[in-house]
């Protein structure tokens, strides 16, 4: 708790900074410095490309730098941050599917190949298998195992993120563990 009393109290700072012209450029350049890494492992996660994530999160700090004046504060700084990414990343994927006139199945096998072919993921062979399977589930799914496994977020902040209820969110984490854990088993 009071990790995340001492972040919200960096980002506050960070804010007021941000809003005086005077200090605008370094307050964002901080901004960057601290949450680009985890923001991108979250637009990786959904993109699967190494440099397809590296687009998806300029264009994410783009859209932060036009809106942050626009940030009212009634979230966490990196909640409003993740949504942004996570609304990035999958109009990304809905763009690359209209680009290649095929259904959102084939971007996924696609993307599964990526990810098996990569240079940039250093995981086993255990860990390749994981993210195939997370890879697979439907797109809700995939981005709320993301957030609970990976980044071990708590639901009322997946709620407030996603725009979406607690129980809704226990429900997919739910499926999507049973949907992992059966395509664990046959793989």
């Amino acid at each position: 708790m009071a990790a995340e009393e001492d972040e919200a109290a960096a980002d506050a700072a960070l804010l007021k900074q941000f809003r005086n012209p005077d200090t605008r450029n370094l307050a964002f350049h901080q901004l960057v410095t601290k949450y680009q890494k985890r923001i991108y492992w979250q637009v990786r996660r959904i993109v699967i490309d190494h440099e397809d994530a590296n687009d998806v999160v300029q264009n994410v700090f783009i859209k932060v730098w036009k809106n942050l004046d626009n940030f009212k504060e009634s979230s966490r700084l990196y909640t409003w941050l993740y949504r942004i990414a996570v609304n990035e990343s999958l109009t990304f994927l809905k763009q690359k599917k209209l680009n290649m006139f095929v259904s959102f199945e084939k971007v996924e096998f696609a993307l599964s190949r990526k990810l098996r072919d990569s240079s940039y993921f250093k995981g086993d062979e255990v860990e390749k298998k994981l993210q195939d399977a997370i890879l697979r589930l439907p797109e809700k799914q995939r981005i709320v195992f993301n957030l609970k496994y990976f980044e071990e977020m708590k639901y009322e902040e997946m709620a407030e993120a996603l725009d979406t209820s607690v129980g809704a969110l226990k429900a997919s984490f739910h499926h999507a563990v049973k949907k992992i854990e059966e395509f664990l088993r046959k793989n």
